[in-house]
């Protein structure tokens, strides 16, 4: 498949000035970025990463970590995918779940980057992850060579199950005029920067106006509130406990030391507890602490940068 390009960039004020790439699934355009960093060789592993969910995130999450990981030498290249319904892919009404978006990355594996990458995913979008490494683990692809972990949800969370009932309940809800109206309010500046103070940063005054920028940015296509909605819905809290075992090649978890939960079910949990639940779980897993919150490649970017680079150089 030959990727269609476009001339706009990232972000206006991107110093990569990498061009929007594009590439059909399932009759959808979907977009992504590609940083190769001219240290890159034909042996260099490629990053795959997998942005968050929330109002107007996008790929453009993963800015600074590309910025970042490019300027310091690393050799990887960066496959930098928007999941459907974000950033410039389309943004079909209808509900997504984690395998959907799954089935959306094994097809942008297979049929653009072309061979085995290191998967790293920001918070609840673990689940993304874990449902794309069943998908490789049972069609026997391995297309996935190891996992990044970046500030993943309270462990609870992971493996509890909602009903369907209660799944579908919530998008009926948030799919109605009084759910647009939430998101009409949710995507202004003030309610950005106080939920982004409240529940994402360890440091209020790194929700500067490139963070609010961009989310505003992201949010102006009424549009892109489906997928906020299908993560709101909880469409993505299954039972991982499984395929976590199951998961044998080596991750990293990154946790943030001021590492909170929104979810009830992790209220209490310290970040050092979530951490020894996750190494204790994953069969071939390393894990740090690192200062930040729960947006660690945004806030700490050149911590988490460095902690990738040394698990990348260590374990591949």
């Amino acid at each position: 498949m030959q990727p269609q390009y476009s001339t706009q960039n990232l972000s206006a004020s991107s110093p990569l000035k990498s061009p929007t790439l594009f590439y059909q699934w399932k009759n959808y355009r979907c977009a992504y970025d590609f940083h190769n960093p001219t240290t890159a060789t034909e042996d260099s592993i490629p990053l795959l990463l997998i942005h968050p969910i929330g109002v107007g995130l996008s790929r453009v999450f993963w800015q600074r970590f590309c910025e970042s990981w490019c300027k310091t030498g690393n050799s990887n290249p960066i496959y930098n995918p928007d999941l459907l319904g974000c950033g410039d892919c389309e943004m079909p009404a209808v509900a997504c779940y984690p395998d959907d978006w799954a089935a959306q990355l094994q097809f942008f594996l297979e049929t653009v980057v072309k061979k085995p990458a290191i998967v790293i995913v920001q918070g609840a979008l673990l689940s993304v992850a874990l449902a794309l490494a069943k998908i490789d683990r049972e069609s026997d692809s391995n297309l996935i060579r190891g996992l990044v972990l970046a500030g993943p949800p309270a462990w609870a969370v992971m493996n509890k199950h909602s009903t369907e009932r209660q799944q579908r309940i919530v998008w009926n809800l948030l799919d109605s005029p009084l759910g647009n109206a939430f998101y009409r309010y949710a995507r202004r500046a003030e309610f950005l920067r106080s939920f982004s103070i409240k529940q994402l940063f360890g440091d209020a005054a790194k929700v500067d106006s490139e963070w609010l920028d961009a989310l505003q940015a992201g949010a102006a296509n009424p549009d892109s509130r489906h997928a906020v909605y299908s993560f709101l819905a909880g469409f993505w809290r299954q039972d991982y406990s499984s395929t976590i075992q199951k998961f044998d090649r080596p991750t990293l978890i990154v946790m943030g030391e001021q590492a909170s939960s929104i979810s009830q079910a992790g209220k209490e949990e310290k970040p050092e507890e979530r951490l020894a639940q996750y190494l204790a779980n994953f069969p071939n897993a390393e894990g740090l602490l690192m200062p930040g919150r729960n947006v660690l490649p945004y806030e700490s970017t050149a911590e988490f940068v460095a902690a990738v680079a040394e698990f990348v150089n260590g374990s591949f």
